[in-house]
């Protein structure tokens, strides 16, 4: 293999999923609504073109409630992920669409909650299961090459009505794959709809049959009728049957109103004449926008190959060995597109002559964009094969050093003593594609490159933190209108695929030459504007030095000792069975505890227990539930151990010694910079930052995790309450501010402030109430949330939130400021102004603010000002760390970054030089109205580390 164009994602292993799937029923309708701002016209050439569009909430819903559960080799729910990928793979493959979409509802509520409160109120909320599929789902969209459309404050079936409307203005022909009710107004001859599970169109003619209204008059036949899965009023006592009379006698909704007195049934007549302002409001509320501000990138939304390196990725990540065979064999010609010319001029190094002409010729050069080619994705596991160079645009070299038997390569030795005076000088510039890939590799062959200069990766990255992609395949057509050779098509996919030493020198050689020429060509188109949206500083003084602290870290990797993960093992599939025993004692029988439709049969019909949540498919099963019957019974507790077990043990115990390099005995984990819109850092492959903390079973885990020197220590170092301590600077709250400045007990603090006690009489069930309301209504938890954490009554929670504004005024005035600048400014920025667009914050005088409840996009606004900036300065101190222990020649290394925690490794005689400097150079990262807090633990392991 070789490093993918794209920022890899790979976790532990596999799983086989079922093979079919049995259909499902409609999924729960999806409603939209309400004329909004002119659509920006659409493209042409989309005359007689096929354009399907997916309601992909619908889809979700129907392929979850039809699968049986399914879960990933590191214990994460996938069901809906593997339908999902199954049906859109099945359209491409049997429809052809020229284009395809997938539109999405995005987090919050829309305007149509504005218009009602009690919108889609009877809807019940995502399964737990569910929900973290969502964003496993756009993954596998994305390494699909299927573009992605939705806009804040609309519902997908807003995004389908206006994509209908462009393509049917443009002369094409537009299919909804989507069985909501509410899509049959967009019927006309040039828009259909699809239902995946019965194979099957619907349009006007169907229409008719079922409903017996025309496509124009769907939304008055809704507006009568009403909507109980939508919770839409409707008129009372009008039926469907009723309602296509009236509009067969009456033509339209406002006839029919007009006309009520007229109508016959006493009752029927009075709703009529009494219900005209709840049917125009159903009207508004079932009404689809035809015209939402959205840009749509037609060529974006052209079917292209699908991504098979990636796609193959993420199928092993997920465990589906099935539906990994059928993407292989998954044959999707791209729909034409014009691209732009691509003049190059490639070079293949295959002689030690060209090899020294080429030195001599960058040792000349200021800029130059360099790239690897390797035979894994994993840095630390990868040996070399290749290493391109671009110096000026199109011009570029291939220099082979692994490669099939028979086939031209230079030694690996010369070759790299040869460029080291090239790649190691920090007065010649560095440019590529996620760089931190290459600098990993490079060192692990005795290169530390130096001059980093410009990551495309990165630098997109800030200009769009929430794009779906920042792979070089992506920007390459976004910005040159070049489409990029894949990888897929030298290595091939699934049990074909081979790895990039295997690859001929002559099919390679373009390739990564090519890898190298576009983020030279990128570097001015994005510099420009980066420059022009004042994010310069961000890229240049944070983000880029921060690569080389990532490299250092990924390079150092972590020893994890295999002996006690083992042991973990052991224990925890012991405790599994004592656990079993005990819920069959329990449950009277045995039966699979995997098997949520078991379970539930055992927990509501056998024991008797209450129902506390219902899906399509019968009563959940899931932890909520579970933690809810425990207080009635012994066995749901024992579930959810079961339960809790079983993922830990799948998810590190068993896999982590998998991930150990065979080079170092060590796991390196990747740290990503480009993943989370906060500018928080991610980390997979594995991912450790999702450790659990305060449980016992954590600490064993982390117990494993030890210093790859025999006798050294770890060395722990966590921000205190640093979210809390940004609040406070933001806010400028006088009693918060005076707080921290006195250095106390916050929660403490908040708690004696907010039930009017003395400091020293709170109480720690008082003080659990704090806690949860410093870190939980800051971000917009509503009353109904924080009684649910609490586990109080809903009128108690919201006392106690207003009695919290009451007492922090600046906070509430910060919430209110940063909802009215994003509001305003369509954005919102962190304390180093890295900026994050959010679409749907409501204006001031739509917020309730008695009712202390924020949608999700102001939620997200509130979190992004405070979470991203602690981001930002626990980056800086990582910066600043990285340079004094490498000023100072300090013996000790930096592993790991964890949230708001860095963890070490020193020799013990260094251990409290060390625990001054860090503490040091983080509590200055960075100067704020309240003082930065470090506390530092060190131990012989993650888990016994204590205070120093």
């Amino acid at each position: 293999m070789a490093k993918s164009k794209t920022q890899q994602s790979l976790l532990f292993g596999s799983e086989k999923p079922p093979e079919v799937a049995p259909p499902a029923a409609d999924a729960p309708a999806e409603t939209t609504v309400q004329p909004q701002p002119e659509r920006p016209a659409g493209i042409a050439g989309l005359k007689d073109a096929d354009v399907w569009i997916i309601d992909s909430h619908s889809l979700i819903f129907q392929v979850f409630h039809a699968l049986p559960p399914m879960t990933s080799p590191t214990g994460q729910p996938v069901s809906a992920v593997f339908g999902f990928a199954r049906d859109v793979a099945l359209l491409l493959r049997e429809k052809k669409p020229d284009y395809l979409i997938c539109a999405f509802d995005p987090p919050g509520g829309t305007f149509r909650h504005d218009l009602y409160d009690n919108y889609k109120e009877t809807r019940e909320e995502m399964p737990v299961d569910l929900r973290p599929q969502i964003g496993l789902i756009r993954r596998m969209l994305e390494a699909m090459n299927v573009a992605v459309l939705e806009k804040q404050n609309y519902e997908a079936d807003d995004v389908l009505a206006t994509v209908a409307a462009i393509v049917e203005e443009q002369g094409g022909q537009c299919t909804l794959v989507t069985s909501d009710k509410d899509c049959r107004q967009l019927i006309s001859d040039n828009v259909r709809m699809y239902n995946v599970r019965k194979n099957a169109f619907y349009d006007a003619e169907a229409l008719m049959a079922d409903w017996g209204v025309r496509p124009d008059q769907v939304v008055d036949f809704q507006s009568l009728v009403g909507d109980s899965v939508d919770n839409v009023p409707g008129v009372p006592l009008i039926g469907p049957k009723i309602a296509k009379e009236l509009l067969e006698t009456y033509g339209t909704l406002d006839a029919v109103l007009d006309n009520a007195g007229e109508v016959k049934g006493a009752k029927r007549r009075e709703n009529l004449q009494n219900g005209r302002e709840m049917a125009e409001l159903s009207r508004d509320l079932v009404r689809l926008v035809r015209d939402v501000p959205i840009e749509v990138d037609w060529d974006a939304c052209r079917v292209q190959p699908i991504n098979q390196d990636e796609v193959q990725s993420l199928c092993r990540e997920y465990g589906f060995r099935t539906l990994a065979r059928d993407m292989a064999e998954l044959q999707v010609n791209a729909a034409p597109a014009e691209q732009a010319v691509w003049n190059s001029n490639y070079q293949t190094i295959d002689t030690a002559e060209k090899l020294d002409a080429l030195v001599e010729h960058l040792q000349q050069v200021k800029r130059l964009s360099f790239d690897t080619e390797t035979t894994s994705t994993s840095p630390r596991w990868a040996d070399l094969v290749g290493i391109s160079l671009a110096w000026d645009v199109g011009e570029g070299a291939y220099i082979p050093i692994r490669a099939p038997e028979g086939d031209v390569q230079l030694d690996e030795a010369v070759v790299l003593e040869k460029l080291r005076d090239v790649l190691e000088n920090p007065a010649i510039e560095k440019v590529g594609q996620n760089l931190k890939y290459d600098l990993v590799v490079l060192r692990g062959v005795g290169v530390n490159v130096r001059g980093t200069a410009f990551d495309t990766m990165v630098a997109h990255y800030l200009l769009e933190a929430g794009a779906r992609s920042h792979s070089l395949d992506e920007l390459s057509q976004r910005y040159l209108q070049h489409k990029t050779v894949k990888i897929s098509e030298l290595i091939g996919t699934g049990k074909n695929q081979i790895t990039m030493d295997q690859v001929p020198v002559e099919k390679i050689a373009y390739y990564a030459a090519e890898d190298a020429d576009i983020p030279l060509r990128l570097d001015p188109i994005l510099s420009e504007r980066i420059e022009s949206e004042s994010l310069s500083s961000l890229l240049t003084e944070v983000e880029l030095p921060l690569i080389d602290v990532l490299v250092e870290m990924e390079y150092n990797g972590v020893r994890v000792d295999v002996a006690r993960l083992n042991e973990l093992s052991r224990q925890y599939g012991e405790r599994m069975e004592v656990l079993e025993r005990e819920i069959y004692r329990l449950a009277g029988r045995e039966f699979n505890i995997a098997s949520p439709k078991q379970l539930s049969t055992i927990l509501f019909e056998e024991l008797d227990l209450p129902v506390i949540k219902k899906t399509k498919t019968g009563a959940s099963t899931d932890a909520e539930v579970l933690e809810q019957l425990a207080k009635q019974h012994d066995m749901p507790a024992k579930i959810v151990q079961f339960r809790q077990y079983a993922k830990l043990k799948g998810t590190y115990v068993d896999a982590l010694p998998t991930l150990v390099c065979p080079k170092t005995n060590r796991v390196h984990t990747s740290f990503n910079q480009v993943v989370a819109a906060t500018g928080r850092l991610s980390s997979n492959e594995p991912n450790l930052q999702n450790i659990p903390i305060r449980t016992q079973e954590s600490r064993e885990i982390r117990s494993a995790f030890v210093p790859g020197e025999s006798g050294w220590k770890l060395l722990c170092a966590d921000y205190s309450q640093i979210e809390l301590r940004v609040l406070a600077h933001f806010s400028g709250d006088p009693a918060l501010m005076e707080s921290y400045q006195n250095n106390e007990d916050i929660h403490a603090r908040v708690a004696s402030e907010v039930y009017g006690v003395a400091l020293d009489q709170v109480s720690s069930s008082q003080r659990r109430s704090a806690k949860a309301i410093n870190f939980g209504v800051v971000y917009g938890q509503s009353p109904f949330g924080l009684a649910k954490s609490l586990d109080i009554d809903k009128g108690e929670a919201f006392e106690f939130i207003d009695a919290y504004f009451k007492r922090y005024p600046g906070v509430d005035e910060f919430m209110d400021r940063t909802l009215f600048e994003c509001q305003r400014d369509g954005n919102v920025s962190t304390i180093l102004g890295r900026r994050r667009a959010i679409d749907g914050v409501r204006s001031p005088e739509k917020r309730d603010r008695l009712k202390r409840q924020l949608t999700m996009p102001e939620r997200t606004a509130v979190n992004t000002v405070i979470q991203g900036s602690a981001a930002d300065i626990i980056k800086l101190a990582m910066l600043r760390v990285h340079d004094r222990l490498i000023k100072e020649e300090a013996p000790a290394k930096l592993l790991l970054q964890i949230h708001d925690e860095l963890v070490f490794e020193t020799p013990p005689e260094y251990l409290e030089e060390l625990a001054q400097l860090v503490r040091t150079e983080m509590e200055s990262a960075r100067n704020l109205a309240v003082p930065l807090v470090v506390d530092v633990k060190s131990g012989d392991n993650w888990a016994q580390c204590e205070p120093m």
